[in-house]
C-alpha cells in the first residue's frame, strides 16, 4: 500500500504495511462482535485470491438456549434471526469492519460456524 500525505505543504510518499498478526487480531474482534463470542474462540486465515485477500472465519456463534426460545419464540428474530441468516449477514459487516480499520480490500469472507455457544438472555439487537 503506498500512501502520500500532504504535511506542512509538502508530499510524503512511502509504503505502509500492515502485519498478517494485526489483520488477524482485527478480523478476530470484528468476527467475535458479529456473533457474540470472544475472540479467543475465534480462528481466522488468509489466503490469496488471485491477488487479493480472501479471510476464513471459524468461530462459535452465541444463541439464545433451546428453553429461552421456547419460553419466548420471538427471541430468535431479537438476536438477529436464524444461524445461517446470522453468519450470512455478519460475512458483509466482517468485511466492512476489517476493511474500513486495516485499509486493506478483501475479495471475500468465507465463514464456518464451529459451535454454538447457549445464553439464557440472547443479543438484543
Amino acid at each position: 500500500m503506498t500512501v502520500t500525505a500532504v504535511g506542512a505543504g509538502r508530499e510524503l510518499s512511502g509504503h505502509t504495511r500492515i502485519s498478517t498478526q494485526a489483520l488477524t487480531s482485527v478480523a478476530r474482534a470484528a468476527a467475535a462482535e458479529a456473533f457474540d463470542v470472544a475472540p479467543s474462540s475465534v480462528r481466522v486465515s488468509w489466503a490469496d485470491d488471485a491477488g487479493s485477500l480472501a479471510l476464513s472465519v471459524a468461530s462459535p456463534i452465541s444463541v439464545p438456549s433451546l428453553g429461552a426460545v421456547r419460553q419466548r419464540l420471538e427471541r430468535v428474530a431479537r438476536t438477529g434471526g436464524t444461524v445461517a441468516d446470522r453468519a450470512t449477514a455478519a460475512k458483509l459487516g466482517i468485511l466492512a469492519q476489517v476493511e474500513h480499520l486495516t485499509g486493506s480490500q478483501l475479495s471475500r469472507v468465507d465463514i464456518r460456524i464451529s459451535g454454538i455457544q447457549p445464553t439464557d438472555e440472547g443479543r438484543v439487537q
